[in-house]
């Protein structure tokens, strides 16, 4: 009897304890954060297409250069384009030019007097003048209209100073004449239409400065 009994309390408290059993808890998974894209890293072809824009907007063209000098020497002279192709293909963009004029006369040695006007991409415009020996083999007097590409001249400051004239390597094309002249970095490549019969070589120097001069030396 006593046996029945506790089997009877047994089963009348079978639900309560289930009632009372531990809740469960819930398990939440967590998934990794997502993986961020890689920075972007420039190209070199980038890279390059920006330098060149960049050096773009700092030197002048072939088309602004033969543009100016059509305007300096006349549309269409014959061997201009020419010549002007050559020295981009040697030297690339100059960042500034001078147009002028210059005088000489010397069969061994006589003054040189030119003056113009310096065309530079980011300064702008200014007057300059230039004085010096020739020192060579010209034969008659020279009146040339003179062109001069400019390469290198990141402060105009720097071309007023002496420039080696030894035109060593020149250019002779349709009447016109090329040759370069270099002080440290800056060069300038000087192109000439003379009435005068220039033979050859000068191994004077030229002196550029601010304002006109007498004296060549």
């Amino acid at each position: 009897m006593r046996a029945l009994i506790l089997s009877m309390l047994l089963a009348a408290s079978g639900p309560a304890l289930a009632q009372t059993a531990a809740p469960t808890v819930p398990v939440t998974t967590t998934e990794p954060p997502a993986a961020l894209p890689p920075a972007a890293v420039p190209s070199a072809a980038g890279s390059t297409a920006a330098q060149a824009d960049a050096a773009a907007a700092n030197t002048y063209s072939q088309q602004d250069i033969l543009t100016a000098a059509d305007g300096a020497f006349g549309k269409g002279a014959a061997g201009l384009a020419k010549l002007v192709e050559t020295i981009f293909k040697d030297r690339g963009q100059p960042n500034g030019y001078i147009v002028g004029r210059e005088a000489s006369g010397a069969f061994f040695a006589g003054p040189r007097y030119g003056s113009g006007t310096l065309f530079h991409k980011i300064e702008g415009q200014m007057p300059v003048f230039w004085t010096g020996p020739s020192l060579g083999f010209d034969i008659g007097g020279d009146g040339s209209k003179v062109f001069t590409l400019v390469y290198n001249l990141n402060d105009t400051a720097d071309l007023f100073r002496r420039f080696p004239a030894a035109e060593g390597k020149a250019y002779f094309i349709g009447g016109f004449t090329a040759n370069y002249n270099q002080r440290g970095s800056v060069v300038l490549v000087p192109v000439k239409l003379g009435v005068g019969w220039r033979l050859g070589v000068n191994a004077g120097w030229l002196n550029y400065t601010r304002t006109s001069r007498l004296l060549p030396f």
